[in-house]
């Protein structure tokens, strides 16, 4: 295998899965696992899928397309939920191919509308609701209105309310910005006569409710996939207990090792990607050069597996690791290895010249 490379987990991410369904279970929450970070990779998809977990998320229609292409016959196990609100350009393949999505848009909502007529299909629908973070949804004040536009139209179904936090104004879930949704859900339904089920609370950064009891009843479905990829709630900052946090380990090659400066010398202007980077004058170190840089993955995301390694930077084609203090020999061609975050991954898994292996 030719570095770089991302090694992918299955048996931890199986078993990081199955812990986080127990314990959604016992809450009466349904997760909906989110496969954008990692490109919805077919085995990831298969491995989670074999934990029990039927309900899929994504934000691009080319994954969910794709996966319901390559899957076949065995979709008709999985149902998929749209999390990015879809383009009017793209609600063919919308109502063609996702079970449901998130709406926010009544344009949107109604080029839906005109368009699962033509297929002779029901779209279901989750009105989405800002309660803060400032990204996809209606303000409160707004979704009663909102909900009886989407009642009127023919060919989608309201089935329920979300939001989302932590995403884009780094709001973390509340008790109070969750129960904005359920006193939401309980007026569409006496007001406007309808049977919403569905209130969809947040992603992995809502668990930490669930965990402290302060989570209520009614919120019964949570659009996860950092917990059960990484082990991992960075908007909180923390670590699942009990989690597998290494479920996805890039490797790249050292191609470069020499003795050199730590102060670049002669006068500083900006880096190739506008920034003015400032370094710390420690002497002479040991410094190696790997063959992966920020083209190919977010290198500030990445944890190097070996003690007495430090990541000091990157280009678009090079990484510069500080390898002096490290507990392993380095040398030329040697291969290190770094735990991957969200963005990581995110990035890496995007990028044509990393290449996946499954372990």
């Amino acid at each position: 295998m030719n570095a770089p490379f991302i090694e992918i987990h299955l048996e931890k991410l199986k078993k990081n899965a199955a812990k986080l369904k127990q314990q959604c279970d016992k809450n009466g929450i349904e997760i909906a696992f989110v496969t954008k970070g990692f490109c919805a990779d077919i085995q990831v998809i298969k491995a989670v899928e074999q934990m029990g977990i039927k309900l899929f998320a994504d934000s691009r229609m080319k994954n969910i397309e794709r996966v319901k292409t390559e899957l076949g016959q065995g979709a008709n196990d999985i149902k998929y939920l749209l999390i990015r609100i879809p383009m009017i350009s793209e609600v063919e393949s919308v109502v063609k191919y996702a079970d449901m999505s998130v709406q926010s848009q009544l344009e949107v909502i109604k080029a839906i509308s005109e368009e699962a007529l033509k297929q002779n299909k029901i779209h279901k629908i989750i009105l989405m609701i800002d309660v803060g973070d400032l990204r996809e949804g209606v303000l409160p004040e707004e979704a009663i209105k909102a909900a009886e536009e989407i009642k009127n139209l023919k060919g989608v179904e309201l089935i329920g309310v979300g939001t989302n936090v932590g995403c884009y104004g780094s709001i973390k879930p509340s008790v109070e910005n969750t129960m904005i949704l359920v006193h939401i859900k309980e007026k569409i339904n006496n007001q406007l006569e309808l049977s919403l089920n569905t209130i969809s609370g947040g992603s992995t950064c809502t668990l930490a409710l669930m965990e402290q009891g302060k989570l209520h009843k009614d919120i019964n479905q949570l659009r996860i996939g950092e917990a059960i990829l990484f082990g991992e709630d960075s908007t909180n900052g923390r670590f699942l207990e009990g989690f597998e946090n290494d479920c996805f380990v890039l490797n790249a090659e050292v191609v470069e090792l020499k003795d050199k400066p730590s102060m670049p010398i002669g006068d500083m202007g900006f880096d190739a990607f506008g920034q003015a980077p400032v370094y710390i004058d420690k002497g002479f170190m040991k410094r190696a050069i790997l063959a992966i840089g920020k083209q190919d993955v977010r290198v500030d995301a990445l944890t190097p597996l070996t003690e007495g390694i430090e990541i000091l930077g990157a280009s678009s084609d090079h990484m510069i690791l500080d390898v002096t203090n490290s507990t392993e020999e380095i040398y030329v061609g040697k291969r290190i290895s770094f735990r991957c975050a969200y963005t990581a991954v995110l990035s890496a898994m995007t990028s044509q010249y990393v290449e996946v292996v499954y372990k």
